[in-house]
């Protein structure tokens, strides 16, 4: 398999993690002295968890050929409680900071605050801003979880509903435009993990008509959609987890006393003893190889300042 050399800080945990998965790694140095221009991707990472989100996202941006420079950032208005402020001053940086760049790509992660009403969460006029900004200075921008609920949110007016019951485990999802670049080459129904409490609803992507609906579940509902110009792209599903997302989210809360179900289609037999089976692996590298080849590399100006 053919990976894509990402660039990160030399010193970045997640370097070596993905090192020891025959990821390429480019050293800072080695990039300076490449006659190219990779691509500018900037993630803005809203989980708490940021090593962990950092090193699933890179590892799915790996499987291309494109060198792709990676830079992190985070709301400067929210204090983490579960990363220290000298790694995010090492490795991250604030809105303030990157304002003037423009990038080729931009993710915008979830976060754990489904419970809240947007305007209550704490962050949210920081990123208000902040997605306002990349209409002028991202070509495309993928938001995944609740960052698809905030951005569909604030673009378009698309509300957020509460499920009855959390949705828990790895469920089937159909494809609704097969010749939509985001999926070429995958099968007609595939897998994917979802962890949330909350969705928008099918009839009011169809009812918007800025969008197009590329990918529902017949169980847990929309699960993509897209503009036709390929520069807002939302995903609701986590094609990205790894293995034991899942499983660690479910004996975490079991360990609390909560009552949680064992997340559907996931542990063998409904096994918590048995590691889970893997279902999702492929279909989460060719998204994201999809968004960058076809949405990012194919589209975006050679001068960012002509977006």
């Amino acid at each position: 398999m053919a990976y894509m050399p990402i660039k990160i800080p030399d010193s970045l945990p997640a370097r070596a993690v993905l090192e020891s998965e025959n990821i390429f790694v480019m050293t800072e140095y080695r990039a300076l002295h490449q006659d190219i221009r990779p691509l500018r991707v900037l993630i803005l990472n809203l989980m708490p968890t940021k090593i962990v989100t950092e090193i699933q996202l890179m590892r799915k941006l790996s499987n291309s050929p494109i060198q792709v420079d990676v830079e992190l950032m985070y709301t400067s208005t929210h204090r983490s409680t579960h990363t220290s402020m000298e790694y995010l001053e090492s490795f991250y940086r604030t809105f303030d900071e990157i304002r003037d760049n423009y990038y080729d790509g931009m993710i915008i992660t979830g976060a754990p605050v489904e419970s809240y009403d947007f305007e209550q969460v704490n962050y949210w006029p920081e990123l208000v801003e902040i997605m306002e900004w990349t209409k002028t200075h991202v070509f495309s921008t993928f938001h995944l979880c609740w960052g698809a609920f905030a951005g569909l949110y604030y673009h378009y007016g698309i509300p957020k509903h509460n499920f009855d019951k959390k949705v828990f485990g790895v469920f089937s999802h159909d494809i609704m435009d097969s010749t939509n670049p985001l999926f070429r080459g995958f099968d007609d129904t595939f897998m994917a993990p979802h962890s949330r409490n909350t969705e928008v609803l099918e009839s009011d992507i169809r009812s918007c008509d800025a969008l197009e609906l590329l990918a529902v579940s017949p169980q847990v509902g929309v699960f993509a959609a897209a503009t036709p110009d390929k520069r807002q792209v939302f995903v609701i599903g986590h094609l990205e987890y790894d293995a034991d997302t899942l499983s660690t989210e479910y004996f975490r809360d079991v360990k609390k006393g909560m009552d949680t179900a064992i997340p559907e289609n996931y542990f063998p037999d409904d096994d918590p003893g048995k590691p889970p089976k893997v279902t999702w692996r492929a279909s989460g590298q060719l998204l994201y190889s999809n968004w960058l080849n076809y949405y990012v590399y194919q589209a975006t100006p050679y001068d960012l300042r002509d977006l």
